[in-house]
């Protein structure tokens, strides 16, 4: 089995390294991802200045392929350009930090699935929801692996995105899995106000508390009940609901 692993952390982030680790043994695994930290990115892509790749090695190790990129420029040069054998499954991860509700739209890591899914292959993106109080990545690594290998063992159909989220707990504590829908609500993110030392202002976001938003059988809820989450995702944004209603308005 050929596996394509990207992710948005960055080649040298750990989550990468140790959700190679535990799937080697699955297949051939072909490391592309960008040189630096392309996290919040979304779906961008670069066309306005050249992308290289280079082969980037850690203690004399050689570790993947290096794109000075978004993640959705690694899966499309991994696949037209680095891999001699088309991907079986795109795996994007281990991504530090959870990747669900609106956060989905801003995510890299969920970018690269999408754009696997465009191009016509199955792809899954795994996400931590890493806290101060549980950042055990080597242990959630051997979880997601479990949940790669339980979902390989179905026959995948082309273009099937599966967004999963592994809840900041041991993993004797996780009580399950859950398949969710994306929650969908703002979550009312905060700005920080700060001055440089110039006495200019700036704003840095800090982020949301999301504990006070429920709903179930989303996401959001599953993690916050030590579930894992996974989520179909499709990159066909249409509305064919209003659609359908649009459609009937008088356009002469």
């Amino acid at each position: 089995m050929q596996i394509l692993l990207t992710n948005d952390d960055g080649i040298y982030a750990p989550g990468i390294a140790s959700l190679k680790h535990y799937i080697q043994d699955l297949g051939t695994v072909t490391v592309v991802a960008p040189d630096i930290e392309q996290s919040g990115v979304g779906h961008s892509i670069t066309f306005n200045q050249p992308l290289r790749i280079r082969k980037v090695h850690m203690n004399n190790e050689f570790i993947g392929y290096g794109v000075n990129g978004s993640p959705a420029d690694c899966v499309k040069l991994a696949v037209n350009e680095i891999m001699r054998e088309k991907p079986d499954i795109v795996i994007s991860g281990l991504n530090m930090g959870a990747n669900v509700g609106i956060h989905i739209l801003y995510s890299g890591t969920v970018a690269a699935a999408v754009e696997a899914t465009v191009m016509g292959f199955s792809s899954i993106a795994v996400s931590f929801e890493i806290t101060e109080h549980y950042d055990d990545i080597h242990r959630t690594a051997d979880v997601a692996k479990g949940i790669i290998q339980r979902i390989l063992s179905h026959n995948l159909p082309k273009n099937l995105l599966l967004n999963v989220n592994i809840p900041a707990i041991p993993p004797d504590q996780i009580k399950g899995i859950k398949i969710t829908h994306q929650f969908t609500q703002d979550f009312k993110e905060v700005f920080q106000k700060r001055i440089d030392p110039s006495g200019r202002a700036y704003y840095w976001l800090t982020g949301a508390d999301k504990s006070k938003y429920h709903e179930e059988g989303t996401d959001l809820s599953a993690l916050r009940d030590g579930y894992i989450s996974i989520t179909p995702l499709r990159y066909d944004r249409t509305d064919y609901q209003h659609h359908k209603i649009i459609e009937g308005w008088d356009w002469q």
